[in-house]
């Protein structure tokens, strides 16, 4: 034993255990998460891991996201970068995160969309669902029709 210290907890320093993980999160949730990325398809992340290499050990990564994540400690893994030729000649630079990443993203949005969703500017189109930057010119371009000048007035 360390000189100074005792085989009693100090009270003062122990939190009550109300609960065993900090974050409550559905194990079914993480399940549908992983549906949905497997619909999606797409590339292996900068592990190699495609979905079906993910699908050999499912229940036993599917675990680990849940638990690392409910309890606080889980980290995405760096992203595979890949350039994407443009029609001028130039490129840009897509990310493609691992598998076990996509889940955890697709996690995140399935318990904070319902949420903060409804919080968003109706004229607001980046990454909501069901919307598009096709959608948000189609309603500059009704407005424009609709009106012969612009004013704060008409938009906030």
């Amino acid at each position: 034993m360390l000189s100074g210290f005792s085989d009693t907890v100090n009270q003062r320093w122990e939190e009550p255990l109300t609960k065993t993980k900090p974050f409550s999160i559905s194990k079914q949730v993480v399940w549908e998460s992983y549906r949905r990325v497997k619909a999606n398809r797409g590339a292996a992340g900068v592990d190699g891991q495609s979905i079906k290499d993910f699908e050999v050990n499912l229940k036993d990564n599917l675990y680990k996201i849940w638990n690392r994540m409910s309890s606080g400690s889980y980290f995405p893994p760096p992203v595979r970068t890949v350039d994407i030729p443009k029609s001028d000649g130039r490129s840009r630079r897509l990310g493609i995160p691992a598998v076990s990443d996509r889940v955890a993203q697709m996690v995140v949005k399935m318990y904070l969309e319902p949420t903060v969703e409804p919080m968003f500017h109706r004229d607001s189109y980046g990454y909501i669902s069901g919307k598009s930057a096709l959608d948000a010119v189609g309603t500059v371009r009704k407005r424009c029709w609709w009106y012969d000048w612009v004013s704060s007035d008409n938009y906030f």
